[in-house]
């Protein structure tokens, strides 16, 4: 199944519970949540007040995309936020095992992510340990990037890995996705697809959100 993700990152912030009641109607099925500390990336976004107040508005599934130093400090947090997913980076901790431990240990499930610089095979080791890979399509830390489409082999290497070994394993893809290129990205292998200004500045979100399940169903995933 694909899942439409939107990034809050692109949501009216004076307006948060009107921006994520328009994406919910529209069709999203996940609310992507990316939480900045200006460390590990040079950006600023909120934190787990922010979402707790939303969680109390919102039936989505909340998909918490950390880009923080060292998250292992802030799992119980996030999680008592409302975190139904938490995803760290993968070069944002000393020891990524230490951090998947303390995500399972909260009955979450839990992700992990790689930026477009890290090589796909440092994440391999770790996909059997967690639910969802999440390859970044753009540099992180900042929402309007270009997509960069040679981050997509990562996709097709973990698809099929994950595949070859039996994981059930979704594959979400972040930066740069709209209605054109949605379909590149579903046929790496890619099932979770965050989107932020595509969606949530689009004056019709629910055709646009209608058209990126269209793209993606279009182009499946063949091996």
């Amino acid at each position: 199944m694909i899942y439409i993700a939107p990034s809050l990152l692109s949501a009216d912030f004076a307006n948060l519970e009107e921006s994520i009641n328009r994406v919910t109607e529209a069709g999203a099925n996940y609310l992507h949540l990316d939480v900045m500390d200006g460390l590990f990336v040079p950006n600023i976004s909120f934190g787990a007040p922010i979402i707790s107040s939303i969680r109390k508005k919102s039936k989505l599934f909340f998909d918490v995309h950390l880009m923080i130093k060292e998250p292992i400090r802030y799992i119980e947090d996030f999680t008592k936020a409302g975190a139904d997913i938490i995803t760290f980076h993968l070069e944002s901790c000393k020891d990524p095992d230490a951090v998947i431990r303390e995500i399972r240990a909260r009955d979450i499930r839990c992700g992990l992510a790689i930026s477009p610089a890290t090589p796909v095979e440092e994440i391999l080791p770790y996909l059997p340990k967690i639910q969802m890979a999440l390859v970044m399509t753009v540099v992180p830390g900042f929402g309007g990037q270009a997509f960069m489409p040679n981050c997509l082999e990562k996709v097709r290497v973990i698809r099929r890995i994950a595949e070859r070994d039996n994981l059930k394993l979704d594959i979400e893809v972040d930066g740069g996705i709209t209605e054109e290129n949605v379909g590149l990205a579903t046929a790496a292998g890619a099932n979770v697809i965050v989107s932020g200004s595509t969606i949530f500045r689009s004056k019709r979100p629910k055709l646009t959100i209608a058209n990126m399940q269209k793209a993606a169903k279009a182009n499946p995933y063949k091996g």
